[in-house]
This record gives C-alpha cells, structure tokens and sequence, in this order.
C-alpha cells in the first residue's frame, strides 16, 4: 500500500514510522511527503531519507478546495492509497476527505475524546488528570472525532512537567502508531484478497 505522510513540524512520528518502513514486516511504502510550512524539520528528515517532499501554503490559493485540489493532484501522481497524519497542524476538508475515505489516519496526544484538538497535553496537566495517553484514529469531518483504531495509556506523575509528559507521549507515538499503521495495511490487504 502507498503511504502519503503529511507533517508540519519536526517530524519525529514522520521519522518514527520511516524507520518502521524498513522493517520486512511493514506492509506499506512510504512514497511522499506533504508538508504546509516550508521551513519545517520534517522536510531535511525527507531529504535525508531520499522521499519526495512537497510543501506550499493555503495562503497561496483562493479556497480550501483550490488547495487541497493540488494537494490531490500531488498524491494522484504518487498513486497514494493511504494519507498519514503525523503532526499535521491542519483540519482535513472535504475535498481530500471525499476521496479518500476511511483511509486518512491521524494521531492525538490523547485519549480521545478526552482532550481534541491543539494543546492536548497541556490541556490534560491543567486539568489534573492522573492518566493520559495516546490516539490513533480515522478522520472524518470533525476535530479529532473519528473512530478511534487504538489507544494507549500514559500515566500523569506530580512531578510531571509539559517536558517530561510530551517525551512519554512521544516515546509511546513512536512505538503505537508504526504498529497501528502495520494492522490497518494488513487488515486491509486481506479484505482486497476476500
């Protein structure tokens, strides 16, 4: 199965899931990456690795179909089967959702529906929560509400700073989503073969 991954930042889970990728038993094919911010990390991770990598901003169309238009004109070129959200600071519109559906996954630092959208894990210290956790789930037209694939818990410690949580999070991202990513691809390879 073909694998767009789309980022904005760092790309630590981008990096998580190329190294998965090179496994034999990952299923999938990391065959580009889609980036909104030119001067996002995750890019120099992409080059690195020698994977295509395209970036440009909403800023430059006169719609959000307009964009993701292009957006799709770039994963059609790839044959993209499947999109992987991996620290992608955008909402999904229906333009990409529509064609591909059920086949956009993403990832929140939380246990859903605990916590969607941005700051979940300061949001989940301010709140005093003992436990938070890890998300892997389908998108669908809301924020951070799709049905939910797998979930992970991370323990809340007093002596937990926004540091120190985001790195347990982190550490359970790298690990849950490669994983996750390997079910869904053989789950559905087994459904075409059906």
């Amino acid at each position: 199965m073909k694998i767009a991954i789309f980022a904005s930042g760092n790309g630590s889970n981008f990096q998580a899931i190329c190294e998965a990728a090179t496994k034999e038993a990952f299923p999938g094919e990391i065959v580009c990456l889609f980036c909104d911010q030119p001067a996002a990390f995750v890019l120099k991770r992409a080059a690195q690795r020698r994977i295509p990598a395209v970036t440009f901003s909403p800023n430059d169309y006169g719609t959000k179909a307009a964009y993701e238009e292009e957006i799709l004109s770039y994963l059609k070129h790839y044959q993209v089967e499947l999109v992987v959200l991996a620290g992608y600071m955008r909402i999904i519109g229906p333009t990409i959702l529509e064609a591909f559906p059920k086949k956009i996954i993403n990832i929140h630092p939380s246990l859903l529906p605990q916590f969607p959208g941005l700051q979940a894990i300061k949001a989940a210290l301010i709140a005093g929560v003992h436990t938070t956790g890890v998300t892997i789930h389908y998108v669908d037209q809301g924020i951070d509400t799709g049905p939910i694939i797998a979930q992970e818990r991370v323990p809340i410690e007093k002596k937990d700073t926004l540091a120190s949580l985001t790195a347990k999070i982190h550490q359970v991202e790298h690990r849950l989503y490669p994983a996750s990513l390997v079910k869904i691809i053989q789950a559905n390879k087994e459904k075409q073969e059906q």
